[in-house]
């Protein structure tokens, strides 16, 4: 390999993903181990650098082009050695001269000071900070006046940041493009108001708070009485928009997101409490784009004009319709149900028919189904004409049998299949999967009457698991102690 010219060599080296491949092939030679050492624009460092500053400073001496860096301390111990402290990071900012992209995870050390020598990194467009128990609104306030280009911010479990001024000054600035938020119990969905004119460059947004949100009574854990909330914001660019675990109602909050986007082409709504479906409906049908959608549904007391009150998930078949009139692009279906008795259908909003509709009127490529009760072999009987249909997964569903797999099967270009919790299919049906032959991959976790004889060559990659999943883990439902 010592004689291949240096431009093909560089691209061999892109082509390598593996961190371990790529250490494995700098050991060939001193040259490969020095053109390895020039040419990688990335790496992932844990906490086994001890002494942390000497050992980074030795390490990035080699590597002294990274574009991309991730310093992950989960599991550290005090066993390890000393933490990645504001003397690594002035290490790492002095000697990335080309650092684009920087994740700090579970970096306790990291103070608000230490921030500021990313002034250093003048090409810095993404930082992600994970579990970083030390930064507050200080730090993020260095972040937003040194970090000119930033235009990719994640802030995750960052219990001390509050919003003073920072969000409001990059809001102005205008340069961020994707905004994540994710169990910051210091910023409330009504902070982020602030942003003001930065949500109309935003291309993705995504808000997360964890909690018994899910509890009857449960009150907005981020309300502010009195708050002076102001929603003349525009937000036509946003394409990829997540709430999760919140309640809008009876306050807005970031409600307003969904009456004002206008180019989604990724929604995901993982219970939101307080959904008003007339809103829903008119989202749909601005978002002409629209290519995937993730509905997590639990049942509200609802009201409707026909009907009255009624224990359901807020959203009906007449979301599903204006999904199949207006969303011709729509590819990704997620439907998410919990709490949903299955001894009463009615619960679900949705009914087998209109799910059907959807998916037989869209390209639908990929579709979950998350304890849906309400659909049955028949429905799968339906799946069996979708031409599109290459993913299928489902979850939490006792109405399938054996003969939902002779029918699913036939969908023609069904190739991945997943079955969670169905304790209703049994070997006699996997049988049916193995003597079709068109499954690439098969994964069947927590299928009581399915043995790990009996997926054997059902599938080209088979992955099989006894494992009985929590409702947590199955819903995507993150429960807080009482008291924490």
């Amino acid at each position: 390999m010592e004689d291949l010219p240096e431009p093909l060599l560089a691209d061999i080296l892109k082509r390598i993903t593996r961190a371990s491949d790529l250490n494995s092939l700098s050991l060939v030679s001193k040259q490969l181990y020095a053109f390895e050492g020039e040419h990688r624009d990335a790496i992932r460092i844990g906490c086994g650098l001890n002494p942390a500053t000497e050992a980074l400073t030795s390490l990035l001496s080699r590597f002294s082009n990274l574009s991309r860096v991730e310093i992950n301390y989960s599991g550290w111990t005090p066993s390890h050695g000393e933490q990645f402290n504001e003397h690594c990071l002035c290490v790492l900012s002095s000697r990335c001269p080309l650092l684009s992209d920087l994740s700090l995870s579970f970096c306790s050390n990291i103070q608000d000071a230490s921030l500021a020598y990313l002034a250093r990194c003048t090409k810095l467009r993404c930082l992600k900070l994970i579990s970083a128990p030390a930064i507050s609104w200080c730090g993020l306030s260095l972040v937003a006046v040194v970090c000119k280009h930033l235009s990719v911010l994640h802030l995750v479990d960052c219990i001390a940041v509050s919003v003073d001024g920072w969000l409001a000054y990059l809001g102005r600035q205008g340069s961020l493009e994707k905004l994540v938020v994710k169990d910051c119990k210091g910023i409330s969905q009504y902070d982020l108001l602030k942003f003001g004119p930065g949500w109309q460059k935003l291309q993705k947004f995504e808000f997360e708070i964890n909690g018994n949100y899910w509890m009857r009574m449960s009150q907005d854990p981020s309300y502010v009485p009195g708050y002076p909330y102001s929603y003349d914001i525009c937000c036509e660019n946003l394409k990829d928009l997540r709430l999760a675990h919140i309640i809008t109602e009876p306050e807005i909050g970031l409600r307003f997101l969904l009456g004002k986007c206008k180019a989604l082409e990724t929604l995901r709504l993982e219970y939101v409490i307080g959904l008003d479906e007339s809103e829903m409906i008119a989202l749909f049908q601005r978002c002409s784009n629209l290519k995937s959608i993730s509905l997590w549904l639990m049942p509200l007391h609802c009201h409707s004009v026909h009907h009255g009150f009624q224990f359901r998930t807020p959203l009906t078949n007449g979301s599903l319709e204006a999904l199949a009139l207006s969303c011709p692009m729509l590819e990704v279906v997620e439907l998410t149900f919990t709490f949903c008795d299955p001894d009463w259908p009615t619960e679900i909003g949705f009914t087998q028919k209109g799910i059907l509709t959807l998916i037989q009127s869209c390209p639908i490529r990929a579709l979950v189904l998350n304890g849906a009760s309400i659909f049955y072999n028949s429905g799968m009987k339906g799946l069996s004409s979708c031409q599109f249909l290459e993913t299928l997964e489902i979850v939490d569903c006792m109405s399938l049998t054996d003969a939902g797999m002779d029918f699913v099967i036939q969908a023609p270009r069904l190739s991945n299949l997943t079955l969670r919790k169905c304790n209703n299919v049994t070997d006699n049906g996997i049988v049916v999967l193995a003597r079709s032959g068109k499954l690439e991959s098969l994964t069947v976790i927590g299928c009581r009457q399915i043995s790990q004889e009996g997926v054997h060559g059902a599938a080209k990659s088979v992955h099989y698991s006894t494992d009985t999943e929590s409702h947590d883990s199955l819903k995507g439902m993150k429960v807080q102690c009482l008291g924490d």
